[in-house]
């Protein structure tokens, strides 16, 4: 089990970016959140399986095609609670 926190900077607002990710999610059995910033970047934790989680760190670099992705800051976490869902933070 893997946990990683995802800072995804570019134009990620506003263009569906939170609802993509989390179907994305969804498909690969991944567990955690996503929600806007006010600095216009995106924030998540993505929790699962480590062949799982590396495909959800590589599509969240890519986004969905009305996305411009700049950069996402990944930084490993340790897993201190499983997580279950994949939920949308408003």
């Amino acid at each position: 089990m893997k946990q990683y926190h995802l800072i995804i900077t570019g134009d990620v607002q506003g263009i569906g970016y939170r609802s993509w990710i989390k179907r994305e999610a969804q498909r690969l059995d991944i567990a955690g959140w996503v929600k806007n910033r006010e600095d216009g970047s995106v924030e998540a934790v993505v929790q699962g399986e480590k062949k799982h989680v590396e495909q959800i760190l590589e599509r969240a670099k890519k986004g969905p095609e009305v996305a411009w992705v700049e950069k996402v800051i990944v930084t490993e976490q340790p897993v201190e609670k499983n997580l279950f869902t994949f939920e949308v933070i408003y």
